[in-house]
């Protein structure tokens, strides 16, 4: 859980830095931060249209010109070619319904989190697909 915290200082997120790993049998097979497509500008650089429309978090993500740490991830896996099916994602936080249908279809069977976030419903669907949920909030 602590490696997913060291990824997640790789953050170009205004709002939260996130972080995630898929490990399986031992080894990291991929890792995930927040931040924008790749060549395009950060939110860091350009600002955040969600922060400047005053968003609450977990609401309107499609705002959002950022991909998700645990999207990141299972797209890295992806474009080397590994396979993640049956792994264990850890995430800095609790996984939106977006990235939890992402975890489904992906084939991941436990997802590690250390931070409670605002729309259950990620969750509620992790748990519906039978996916082992663990939280486990890092110790400061």
């Amino acid at each position: 859980m602590e490696l997913a915290h060291i990824v997640a200082k790789r953050s170009t997120c205004i709002r939260q830095k996130v972080g995630a790993i898929i490990v399986k049998d031992k080894r990291i097979l991929a890792t995930g931060y927040n931040g924008a497509p790749a060549g395009m500008d950060h939110c860091l650089d350009i600002g955040c249209l969600r922060e400047q429309l005053g968003v609450p978090s977990g609401e309107r993500i499609e705002l959002c010109r950022g991909l998700h740490a645990e999207q990141n991830a299972i797209i890295q896996a992806a474009k080397f070619g590994i396979s993640i099916e049956g792994a264990t994602m850890y995430t800095t936080h609790c996984p939106c319904i977006t990235c939890a249908k992402m975890i489904i279809n992906a084939g991941i069977k436990r997802v590690v989190y250390g931070k409670e976030y605002a729309d259950k419903r990620g969750l509620e669907l992790l748990k519906e697909a039978g996916i082992e949920i663990v939280y486990f909030p890092l110790k400061k």
